[in-house]
Protein backbone atom coordinates (compact mmCIF):
# COMPACT_ATOMS: atom_id res chain seq x y z
CA UNK A 1 0.00 0.00 0.00
CA UNK A 2 1.79 3.10 -1.23
CA UNK A 3 -0.79 5.83 -0.61
CA UNK A 4 -2.78 6.91 2.40
CA UNK A 5 -6.53 6.56 2.43
CA UNK A 6 -8.42 9.85 2.55
CA UNK A 7 -11.20 10.18 5.06
CA UNK A 8 -14.28 11.73 3.59
CA UNK A 9 -15.90 14.81 4.97
CA UNK A 10 -18.64 14.32 7.52
CA UNK A 11 -20.78 16.56 9.67
CA UNK A 12 -20.03 16.80 13.36
CA UNK A 13 -23.13 16.94 15.50
CA UNK A 14 -23.62 19.27 18.42
CA UNK A 15 -21.51 18.28 21.41
CA UNK A 16 -23.48 17.44 24.56
CA UNK A 17 -23.19 19.70 27.56
CA UNK A 18 -21.31 18.56 30.64
CA UNK A 19 -24.50 18.60 32.67
CA UNK A 20 -26.22 16.15 30.32
CA UNK A 21 -23.23 13.78 30.42
CA UNK A 22 -23.24 13.87 34.21
CA UNK A 23 -26.98 13.19 34.35
CA UNK A 24 -26.66 10.34 31.85
CA UNK A 25 -23.89 8.78 33.94
CA UNK A 26 -25.95 9.09 37.12
CA UNK A 27 -29.05 7.64 35.47
CA UNK A 28 -27.10 4.68 34.10
CA UNK A 29 -25.48 4.05 37.48
CA UNK A 30 -28.81 4.17 39.29
CA UNK A 31 -30.40 1.88 36.73
CA UNK A 32 -27.73 -0.77 37.20
CA UNK A 33 -27.42 -0.37 40.96
CA UNK A 34 -30.52 -2.45 41.68
CA UNK A 35 -31.60 -0.24 44.62
CA UNK A 36 -34.98 1.46 44.63
CA UNK A 37 -36.22 4.67 46.18
CA UNK A 38 -37.46 2.73 49.20
CA UNK A 39 -34.00 1.45 50.07
CA UNK A 40 -32.56 4.93 49.60
CA UNK A 41 -35.11 6.49 51.94
CA UNK A 42 -34.49 3.70 54.44
CA UNK A 43 -30.75 4.34 54.43
CA UNK A 44 -31.29 8.09 54.84
CA UNK A 45 -33.74 7.51 57.69
CA UNK A 46 -31.33 5.14 59.41
CA UNK A 47 -28.44 7.58 59.07
CA UNK A 48 -30.49 10.52 60.39
CA UNK A 49 -31.73 8.54 63.39
CA UNK A 50 -28.24 7.33 64.27
CA UNK A 51 -26.84 10.86 63.91
CA UNK A 52 -29.58 12.23 66.16
CA UNK A 53 -28.87 9.55 68.76
CA UNK A 54 -25.16 10.33 68.62
CA UNK A 55 -25.76 14.06 69.06
CA UNK A 56 -28.10 13.39 71.98
CA UNK A 57 -25.53 11.17 73.68
CA UNK A 58 -22.82 13.79 73.13
CA UNK A 59 -25.00 16.52 74.63
CA UNK A 60 -25.80 14.33 77.63
CA UNK A 61 -22.17 13.41 78.25
CA UNK A 62 -20.92 16.99 77.93
CA UNK A 63 -23.71 18.25 80.17
CA UNK A 64 -22.87 15.68 82.83
CA UNK A 65 -19.19 16.55 82.68
CA UNK A 66 -19.99 20.25 82.92
CA UNK A 67 -22.02 19.71 86.07
CA UNK A 68 -19.33 17.46 87.56
CA UNK A 69 -16.54 19.97 86.99
CA UNK A 70 -15.69 22.16 89.97
CA UNK A 71 -16.42 25.86 89.83
CA UNK A 72 -13.35 27.92 88.95
CA UNK A 73 -13.83 30.48 91.70
CA UNK A 74 -14.67 27.84 94.26
CA UNK A 75 -11.59 25.82 93.35
CA UNK A 76 -9.32 28.82 93.65
CA UNK A 77 -10.87 29.94 96.86
CA UNK A 78 -10.43 26.53 98.42
CA UNK A 79 -6.67 26.80 98.11
CA UNK A 80 -6.37 24.31 95.30
CA UNK A 81 -2.80 23.75 94.10
CA UNK A 82 -1.69 25.47 90.93
CA UNK A 83 1.03 24.61 88.45
CA UNK A 84 2.17 28.19 87.97
CA UNK A 85 1.17 31.49 89.52
CA UNK A 86 -0.96 32.36 86.49
CA UNK A 87 -4.61 33.37 86.11
CA UNK A 88 -5.34 30.03 84.44
CA UNK A 89 -7.25 28.83 81.39
CA UNK A 90 -11.03 29.12 81.60
CA UNK A 91 -13.33 26.52 80.10
CA UNK A 92 -14.88 29.08 77.76
CA UNK A 93 -11.45 30.13 76.46
CA UNK A 94 -10.62 26.48 75.88
CA UNK A 95 -13.80 26.06 73.81
CA UNK A 96 -12.88 29.12 71.74
CA UNK A 97 -9.44 27.61 71.09
CA UNK A 98 -11.06 24.31 70.07
CA UNK A 99 -13.28 26.14 67.58
CA UNK A 100 -10.24 27.88 66.10
CA UNK A 101 -8.52 24.50 65.85
CA UNK A 102 -11.60 23.10 64.11
CA UNK A 103 -11.30 25.85 61.50
CA UNK A 104 -7.68 24.83 60.94
CA UNK A 105 -8.67 21.18 60.53
CA UNK A 106 -11.36 22.10 57.99
CA UNK A 107 -8.95 24.20 55.93
CA UNK A 108 -6.20 21.58 56.13
CA UNK A 109 -8.49 18.76 55.00
CA UNK A 110 -9.86 20.95 52.21
CA UNK A 111 -6.34 21.37 50.89
CA UNK A 112 -5.61 17.67 51.09
CA UNK A 113 -8.87 16.60 49.42
CA UNK A 114 -8.84 19.17 46.64
CA UNK A 115 -11.37 20.45 47.60
CA UNK A 116 -12.66 20.13 44.01
CA UNK A 117 -11.66 16.70 42.76
CA UNK A 118 -12.56 13.94 40.36
CA UNK A 119 -12.35 10.32 41.45
CA UNK A 120 -10.88 7.48 39.44
CA UNK A 121 -13.84 6.76 37.10
CA UNK A 122 -14.71 10.44 36.77
CA UNK A 123 -11.13 11.40 35.97
CA UNK A 124 -10.82 8.56 33.45
CA UNK A 125 -14.04 9.08 31.52
CA UNK A 126 -15.05 12.71 32.03
CA UNK A 127 -11.90 14.82 31.98
CA UNK A 128 -10.72 13.80 28.46
CA UNK A 129 -14.12 14.67 26.94
CA UNK A 130 -14.21 17.78 24.71
CA UNK A 131 -16.97 19.41 26.75
CA UNK A 132 -17.14 22.24 29.24
CA UNK A 133 -16.27 21.13 32.76
CA UNK A 134 -18.56 23.39 34.74
CA UNK A 135 -21.50 21.06 34.32
CA UNK A 136 -19.35 18.04 35.13
CA UNK A 137 -17.74 19.39 38.30
CA UNK A 138 -20.56 21.34 39.97
CA UNK A 139 -21.56 18.46 42.29
CA UNK A 140 -17.89 18.03 43.24
CA UNK A 141 -17.80 21.68 44.31
CA UNK A 142 -20.67 21.14 46.74
CA UNK A 143 -19.52 17.89 48.36
CA UNK A 144 -16.71 19.07 50.62
CA UNK A 145 -18.29 22.42 51.67
CA UNK A 146 -21.55 20.66 52.56
CA UNK A 147 -19.77 18.02 54.61
CA UNK A 148 -17.60 20.59 56.38
CA UNK A 149 -20.64 22.74 57.18
CA UNK A 150 -22.58 19.78 58.59
CA UNK A 151 -19.76 18.47 60.79
CA UNK A 152 -18.69 21.93 61.99
CA UNK A 153 -22.23 22.91 62.88
CA UNK A 154 -22.74 19.74 64.92
CA UNK A 155 -19.40 19.99 66.75
CA UNK A 156 -19.77 23.68 67.60
CA UNK A 157 -23.38 23.16 68.62
CA UNK A 158 -22.43 20.38 71.03
CA UNK A 159 -19.66 22.53 72.51
CA UNK A 160 -21.88 25.59 72.90
CA UNK A 161 -24.92 23.78 74.27
CA UNK A 162 -23.27 20.95 76.17
CA UNK A 163 -20.09 22.52 77.56
CA UNK A 164 -21.01 26.20 77.84
CA UNK A 165 -24.76 25.69 78.48
CA UNK A 166 -25.73 28.50 76.11
CA UNK A 167 -29.45 29.26 75.57
CA UNK A 168 -31.26 27.79 72.58
CA UNK A 169 -31.42 30.93 70.45
CA UNK A 170 -27.73 31.62 70.83
CA UNK A 171 -26.87 27.99 70.06
CA UNK A 172 -28.89 28.16 66.84
CA UNK A 173 -27.12 31.30 65.64
CA UNK A 174 -23.74 29.85 66.61
CA UNK A 175 -24.44 26.62 64.71
CA UNK A 176 -25.49 28.54 61.60
CA UNK A 177 -22.39 30.74 61.83
CA UNK A 178 -20.12 27.71 62.26
CA UNK A 179 -21.68 25.92 59.29
CA UNK A 180 -21.45 28.99 57.06
CA UNK A 181 -17.92 29.74 58.24
CA UNK A 182 -16.75 26.21 57.43
CA UNK A 183 -18.37 26.41 53.99
CA UNK A 184 -16.66 29.77 53.37
CA UNK A 185 -13.28 28.30 54.32
CA UNK A 186 -13.67 25.37 51.94
CA UNK A 187 -15.00 27.57 49.14
CA UNK A 188 -12.04 29.88 49.67
CA UNK A 189 -9.73 26.90 49.27
CA UNK A 190 -11.63 25.95 46.10
CA UNK A 191 -11.18 29.49 44.76
CA UNK A 192 -7.46 29.18 45.40
CA UNK A 193 -7.51 25.90 43.49
CA UNK A 194 -9.03 27.66 40.47
CA UNK A 195 -6.14 30.14 40.67
CA UNK A 196 -3.62 27.24 40.67
CA UNK A 197 -2.70 27.62 44.34
CA UNK A 198 -1.00 24.40 45.39
CA UNK A 199 -2.91 22.00 47.60
CA UNK A 200 0.11 21.82 49.90
CA UNK A 201 -0.02 25.58 50.51
CA UNK A 202 -3.67 25.34 51.53
CA UNK A 203 -3.08 22.40 53.85
CA UNK A 204 -0.06 24.11 55.44
CA UNK A 205 -2.19 27.20 56.05
CA UNK A 206 -4.70 25.01 57.86
CA UNK A 207 -1.95 23.43 59.93
CA UNK A 208 -0.74 26.91 60.92
CA UNK A 209 -4.25 27.84 62.05
CA UNK A 210 -4.36 24.63 64.08
CA UNK A 211 -1.02 25.51 65.68
CA UNK A 212 -2.40 28.98 66.35
CA UNK A 213 -5.21 27.40 68.35
CA UNK A 214 -2.63 25.87 70.70
CA UNK A 215 -0.88 29.23 71.00
CA UNK A 216 -4.24 30.88 71.73
CA UNK A 217 -4.94 28.38 74.51
CA UNK A 218 -1.52 28.95 76.08
CA UNK A 219 -1.84 32.74 75.78
CA UNK A 220 -5.31 32.62 77.32
CA UNK A 221 -3.94 30.71 80.30
CA UNK A 222 -1.10 33.20 80.75
CA UNK A 223 -3.22 36.32 80.31
CA UNK A 224 -6.26 35.01 82.17
CA UNK A 225 -8.66 35.67 79.30
CA UNK A 226 -12.13 34.52 80.37
CA UNK A 227 -14.75 35.12 77.68
CA UNK A 228 -18.41 34.61 78.46
CA UNK A 229 -18.58 32.00 75.71
CA UNK A 230 -18.39 31.85 71.97
CA UNK A 231 -18.85 35.26 70.33
CA UNK A 232 -22.50 36.14 69.80
CA UNK A 233 -23.46 36.15 66.12
CA UNK A 234 -25.94 38.79 64.99
CA UNK A 235 -28.42 38.25 62.13
CA UNK A 236 -26.50 40.83 60.11
CA UNK A 237 -23.32 38.76 60.46
CA UNK A 238 -25.17 35.66 59.28
CA UNK A 239 -26.44 37.55 56.25
CA UNK A 240 -22.89 38.69 55.56
CA UNK A 241 -21.63 35.09 55.69
CA UNK A 242 -24.38 34.03 53.29
CA UNK A 243 -23.41 36.80 50.87
CA UNK A 244 -19.73 35.87 51.06
CA UNK A 245 -20.52 32.20 50.52
CA UNK A 246 -22.71 33.03 47.53
CA UNK A 247 -20.01 35.22 46.00
CA UNK A 248 -17.44 32.46 46.46
CA UNK A 249 -19.78 29.92 44.84
CA UNK A 250 -20.13 32.15 41.77
CA UNK A 251 -16.37 32.79 41.59
CA UNK A 252 -15.52 29.10 41.95
CA UNK A 253 -18.12 28.11 39.35
CA UNK A 254 -16.66 30.53 36.83
CA UNK A 255 -13.14 29.27 37.48
CA UNK A 256 -13.81 25.54 37.18
CA UNK A 257 -12.44 25.52 33.63
CA UNK A 258 -9.08 26.76 34.94
CA UNK A 259 -8.48 23.92 37.41
CA UNK A 260 -5.70 21.70 36.02
CA UNK A 261 -6.53 18.07 35.40
CA UNK A 262 -3.57 16.99 37.54
CA UNK A 263 -5.07 18.80 40.54
CA UNK A 264 -8.46 17.16 40.00
CA UNK A 265 -6.90 13.71 39.68
CA UNK A 266 -4.63 14.15 42.71
CA UNK A 267 -7.48 15.30 44.94
CA UNK A 268 -9.74 12.51 43.69
CA UNK A 269 -7.08 9.89 44.40
CA UNK A 270 -6.64 11.16 47.96
CA UNK A 271 -10.40 11.30 48.56
CA UNK A 272 -10.94 7.78 47.18
CA UNK A 273 -8.15 6.32 49.31
CA UNK A 274 -9.39 8.16 52.39
CA UNK A 275 -12.94 6.85 51.92
CA UNK A 276 -11.60 3.34 51.42
CA UNK A 277 -9.54 3.60 54.61
CA UNK A 278 -12.56 4.81 56.59
CA UNK A 279 -14.82 2.06 55.26
CA UNK A 280 -12.20 -0.62 55.98
CA UNK A 281 -11.51 0.88 59.45
CA UNK A 282 -7.80 1.29 58.65
CA UNK A 283 -6.56 4.32 60.56
CA UNK A 284 -2.99 3.67 59.42
CA UNK A 285 -3.87 4.08 55.76
CA UNK A 286 -6.05 7.11 56.52
CA UNK A 287 -3.21 8.87 58.30
CA UNK A 288 -0.73 8.02 55.55
CA UNK A 289 -2.99 9.29 52.78
CA UNK A 290 -3.82 12.58 54.48
CA UNK A 291 -0.21 13.17 55.53
CA UNK A 292 1.41 12.39 52.19
CA UNK A 293 -1.00 14.74 50.43
CA UNK A 294 0.71 17.74 52.04
CA UNK A 295 4.34 16.64 51.66
CA UNK A 296 6.60 18.36 49.12
CA UNK A 297 7.31 16.41 45.97
CA UNK A 298 11.04 17.07 46.15
CA UNK A 299 12.54 15.93 49.42
CA UNK A 300 15.92 16.57 50.92
CA UNK A 301 18.65 14.04 50.26
CA UNK A 302 20.51 12.53 53.19
CA UNK A 303 23.89 10.83 53.28
CA UNK A 304 22.75 8.63 56.19
CA UNK A 305 26.05 8.98 58.01
CA UNK A 306 24.59 7.38 61.13
CA UNK A 307 23.89 4.09 59.38
CA UNK A 308 26.39 1.46 60.47
CA UNK A 309 24.42 -1.73 59.91
CA UNK A 310 20.94 -3.22 59.57
CA UNK A 311 19.80 -2.16 63.04
CA UNK A 312 20.93 1.44 62.71
CA UNK A 313 19.49 1.61 59.18
CA UNK A 314 16.03 0.72 60.48
CA UNK A 315 16.22 3.23 63.33
CA UNK A 316 17.51 6.03 61.09
CA UNK A 317 14.76 5.37 58.55
CA UNK A 318 12.09 5.67 61.26
CA UNK A 319 13.67 8.86 62.58
CA UNK A 320 13.75 10.47 59.12
CA UNK A 321 10.05 9.76 58.61
CA UNK A 322 9.29 11.83 61.70
CA UNK A 323 11.90 14.56 61.25
CA UNK A 324 10.95 15.25 57.64
CA UNK A 325 7.37 16.06 58.61
CA UNK A 326 7.13 19.33 60.57
CA UNK A 327 3.49 18.55 61.22
CA UNK A 328 4.44 15.54 63.34
CA UNK A 329 6.96 17.53 65.33
CA UNK A 330 4.37 20.23 66.03
CA UNK A 331 1.86 17.55 67.03
CA UNK A 332 4.35 16.04 69.50
CA UNK A 333 4.89 19.45 71.08
CA UNK A 334 1.17 20.22 71.17
CA UNK A 335 0.27 16.94 72.88
CA UNK A 336 3.02 17.50 75.45
CA UNK A 337 1.42 20.84 76.33
CA UNK A 338 -2.03 19.30 76.92
CA UNK A 339 -1.31 18.39 80.59
CA UNK A 340 0.06 21.91 81.07
CA UNK A 341 -3.18 23.41 79.76
CA UNK A 342 -5.18 21.11 82.02
CA UNK A 343 -3.04 22.16 84.98
CA UNK A 344 -3.80 25.84 84.36
CA UNK A 345 -7.56 25.35 83.94
CA UNK A 346 -9.27 25.43 87.38
CA UNK A 347 -12.29 23.53 86.04
CA UNK A 348 -10.15 20.73 84.57
CA UNK A 349 -7.15 20.49 86.89
CA UNK A 350 -7.32 17.36 89.00
CA UNK A 351 -6.91 13.59 88.82
CA UNK A 352 -9.56 13.01 86.14
CA UNK A 353 -8.29 15.78 83.89
CA UNK A 354 -4.66 14.72 84.21
CA UNK A 355 -5.50 11.05 83.62
CA UNK A 356 -7.39 11.81 80.40
CA UNK A 357 -4.72 14.25 79.22
CA UNK A 358 -1.89 11.77 79.81
CA UNK A 359 -3.58 8.77 78.19
CA UNK A 360 -5.14 10.51 75.18
CA UNK A 361 -2.31 12.96 74.55
CA UNK A 362 0.33 10.29 75.05
CA UNK A 363 -1.33 7.84 72.68
CA UNK A 364 -1.61 10.49 69.96
CA UNK A 365 2.04 11.42 70.47
CA UNK A 366 3.39 7.88 70.42
CA UNK A 367 1.29 7.02 67.36
CA UNK A 368 2.75 10.06 65.62
CA UNK A 369 6.29 9.00 66.51
CA UNK A 370 5.70 5.42 65.29
CA UNK A 371 4.86 6.43 61.72
CA UNK A 372 7.74 4.33 60.41
CA UNK A 373 6.22 1.15 61.84
CA UNK A 374 2.75 2.11 60.59
CA UNK A 375 4.10 2.51 57.06
CA UNK A 376 6.10 -0.71 57.29
CA UNK A 377 2.96 -2.70 57.98
CA UNK A 378 1.66 -1.68 54.55
CA UNK A 379 4.99 -1.70 52.66
CA UNK A 380 7.53 -3.84 54.60
CA UNK A 381 10.43 -2.99 52.31
CA UNK A 382 13.15 -2.59 54.93
CA UNK A 383 11.64 -5.35 57.05
CA UNK A 384 12.16 -7.78 54.19
CA UNK A 385 15.48 -6.53 52.85
CA UNK A 386 17.42 -6.26 56.10
CA UNK A 387 18.77 -9.46 57.70
CA UNK A 388 16.70 -9.09 60.86
CA UNK A 389 14.14 -11.33 62.47
CA UNK A 390 10.55 -10.25 62.97
CA UNK A 391 10.92 -9.82 66.73
CA UNK A 392 14.12 -7.82 66.28
CA UNK A 393 12.41 -5.58 63.74
CA UNK A 394 9.57 -4.78 66.11
CA UNK A 395 11.99 -4.15 68.94
CA UNK A 396 14.01 -1.74 66.80
CA UNK A 397 10.81 -0.02 65.66
CA UNK A 398 10.29 0.97 69.30
CA UNK A 399 13.49 3.02 69.49
CA UNK A 400 12.17 6.19 67.83
CA UNK A 401 8.82 6.20 69.69
CA UNK A 402 10.68 5.57 72.94
CA UNK A 403 13.03 8.49 72.35
CA UNK A 404 10.18 10.80 71.41
CA UNK A 405 8.08 9.74 74.40
CA UNK A 406 11.03 10.19 76.75
CA UNK A 407 11.18 13.87 75.76
CA UNK A 408 7.37 14.06 75.85
CA UNK A 409 7.29 12.59 79.37
CA UNK A 410 9.75 15.18 80.68
CA UNK A 411 7.21 17.89 79.82
CA UNK A 412 3.95 16.09 80.56
CA UNK A 413 4.95 14.31 83.76
CA UNK A 414 6.94 17.34 84.86
CA UNK A 415 3.72 19.37 84.81
CA UNK A 416 1.93 16.70 86.84
CA UNK A 417 4.85 16.70 89.26
CA UNK A 418 4.55 20.47 89.68
CA UNK A 419 0.87 20.04 90.45
CA UNK A 420 1.49 17.37 93.08
CA UNK A 421 4.72 19.06 94.24
CA UNK A 422 6.91 16.01 93.56
CA UNK A 423 8.70 16.55 90.27
CA UNK A 424 11.50 13.92 90.73
CA UNK A 425 9.05 11.16 91.62
CA UNK A 426 6.76 11.84 88.67
CA UNK A 427 9.67 12.12 86.26
CA UNK A 428 10.94 8.74 87.44
CA UNK A 429 7.48 7.26 86.90
CA UNK A 430 7.27 8.84 83.45
CA UNK A 431 10.63 7.43 82.41
CA UNK A 432 9.63 3.98 83.67
CA UNK A 433 6.47 4.15 81.53
CA UNK A 434 8.27 5.06 78.28
CA UNK A 435 8.46 1.42 77.02
CA UNK A 436 4.69 1.14 77.47
CA UNK A 437 4.09 3.97 74.99
CA UNK A 438 6.56 2.54 72.47
CA UNK A 439 5.24 -1.01 72.77
CA UNK A 440 1.62 0.09 72.39
CA UNK A 441 2.47 2.12 69.28
CA UNK A 442 4.29 -0.76 67.57
CA UNK A 443 1.59 -3.25 68.56
CA UNK A 444 -1.05 -0.96 67.04
CA UNK A 445 1.05 -0.44 63.91
CA UNK A 446 1.38 -4.17 63.22
CA UNK A 447 -2.17 -5.14 64.07
CA UNK A 448 -3.81 -7.48 61.53
CA UNK A 449 -6.57 -6.38 59.19
CA UNK A 450 -10.17 -7.29 60.10
CA UNK A 451 -11.34 -10.69 58.89
CA UNK A 452 -13.89 -9.70 56.24
CA UNK A 453 -14.90 -13.34 55.75
CA UNK A 454 -16.42 -13.40 59.25
CA UNK A 455 -20.15 -12.81 59.84
CA UNK A 456 -21.14 -9.19 59.26
CA UNK A 457 -22.90 -6.69 61.50
CA UNK A 458 -25.08 -3.91 60.03
CA UNK A 459 -24.01 -0.38 60.98
CA UNK A 460 -24.84 3.12 59.65
CA UNK A 461 -21.51 3.03 57.76
CA UNK A 462 -22.27 -0.34 56.22
CA UNK A 463 -21.57 -3.93 57.21
CA UNK A 464 -18.51 -4.64 59.34
CA UNK A 465 -17.20 -8.05 60.40
CA UNK A 466 -17.52 -9.41 63.90
CA UNK A 467 -14.37 -9.16 65.95
CA UNK A 468 -13.36 -5.81 64.47
CA UNK A 469 -13.33 -4.31 67.96
CA UNK A 470 -10.64 -6.71 69.10
CA UNK A 471 -8.54 -5.77 66.09
CA UNK A 472 -8.85 -2.03 66.71
CA UNK A 473 -8.07 -2.58 70.40
CA UNK A 474 -4.59 -3.93 69.65
CA UNK A 475 -2.29 -1.28 71.03
CA UNK A 476 -4.70 0.63 73.26
CA UNK A 477 -5.26 -2.58 75.26
CA UNK A 478 -1.66 -2.90 76.44
CA UNK A 479 -1.45 0.87 76.83
CA UNK A 480 -4.26 1.03 79.37
CA UNK A 481 -3.06 -2.06 81.22
CA UNK A 482 0.55 -0.90 81.21
CA UNK A 483 -0.35 2.54 82.57
CA UNK A 484 -2.30 1.24 85.56
CA UNK A 485 0.48 2.32 87.99
CA UNK A 486 0.49 5.80 86.44
CA UNK A 487 -3.28 6.13 86.70
CA UNK A 488 -3.28 4.86 90.28
CA UNK A 489 -0.61 7.40 91.20
CA UNK A 490 -2.58 10.20 89.53
CA UNK A 491 -5.68 9.43 91.58
CA UNK A 492 -3.70 8.89 94.79
CA UNK A 493 -1.81 12.13 94.31
CA UNK A 494 1.66 10.75 95.02
CA UNK A 495 4.28 8.36 93.64
CA UNK A 496 5.40 5.49 95.84
CA UNK A 497 8.77 3.83 95.11
CA UNK A 498 7.02 0.48 94.86
CA UNK A 499 4.79 1.87 92.09
CA UNK A 500 7.85 2.80 90.03
CA UNK A 501 9.11 -0.78 90.37
CA UNK A 502 5.73 -2.19 89.31
CA UNK A 503 5.65 0.21 86.37
CA UNK A 504 9.09 -0.98 85.25
CA UNK A 505 7.97 -4.61 85.37
CA UNK A 506 4.80 -3.84 83.41
CA UNK A 507 6.86 -1.97 80.82
CA UNK A 508 8.97 -5.07 80.23
CA UNK A 509 5.81 -7.16 79.90
CA UNK A 510 4.35 -4.74 77.34
CA UNK A 511 7.56 -4.84 75.30
CA UNK A 512 7.47 -8.64 75.31
CA UNK A 513 3.84 -8.65 74.18
CA UNK A 514 4.44 -6.04 71.48
CA UNK A 515 7.30 -8.03 69.94
CA UNK A 516 5.24 -11.19 69.49
CA UNK A 517 4.49 -12.07 65.87
CA UNK A 518 1.26 -14.00 66.37
CA UNK A 519 -2.08 -13.27 67.95
CA UNK A 520 -3.45 -15.08 70.98
CA UNK A 521 -5.96 -16.97 68.84
CA UNK A 522 -3.19 -18.19 66.55
CA UNK A 523 -1.07 -19.33 69.50
CA UNK A 524 -4.05 -21.26 70.85
CA UNK A 525 -4.72 -22.81 67.44
CA UNK A 526 -8.10 -21.09 67.08
CA UNK A 527 -7.32 -19.29 63.83
CA UNK A 528 -6.53 -20.81 60.50
CA UNK A 529 -5.36 -17.58 58.91
CA UNK A 530 -1.87 -16.47 58.25
CA UNK A 531 0.00 -14.85 61.10
CA UNK A 532 -0.40 -11.14 61.38
CA UNK A 533 3.32 -10.64 61.66
CA UNK A 534 4.23 -11.73 58.17
CA UNK A 535 4.94 -8.05 57.58
CA UNK A 536 7.13 -7.79 60.61
CA UNK A 537 10.44 -8.85 59.16
CA UNK A 538 12.30 -11.90 57.95
CA UNK A 539 11.19 -15.24 59.26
Amino acid sequence: MSGATDVGRFDVGELPRGRSIRRFTSATTNQRAGAGIGELLGDVYYAVIMAAIGIGIALGVTGTLREALPDADAGAGAGAPTVWSLPGLSLSALVVAVVVGLAGVVLSLAGRLGPVSAGGPEATWWLPLPVERRGLLRPAVARVPAGAALVSGVVVGVLDAGVLAAPGGRVLSTVLAAALGAAVLVLGAALGQTLDVSRRATSVAGDLVLAGAVVLAVASGVAGWRPDGLPAVSPLALVGLVVVAGALVVAVDRGLERIPSRSLRAGGAVASQAVGAVVSLDTRELGRVLTDASLPRRRRASRLRLVRGPSSALVVADALVVLRSPRRLVLLLATALVPALVGTAPELAGPVGFAIALVVGGFVATTTAAEGARRAEMAPVLDRLLPLGARDVRLLRMVVPAGAMAAWSLVAFGVVGLWYQDVPGWLALGVAAVPVWAGAAVRAAYRPAPDWSAPLIATPMGAIPTGVTSVLARGPDVLVLGLVPVLVSVFLGRVHPEVVVVQTVLSLVVVAVATTTTTLAERLGLSGGTPAATTGGAR
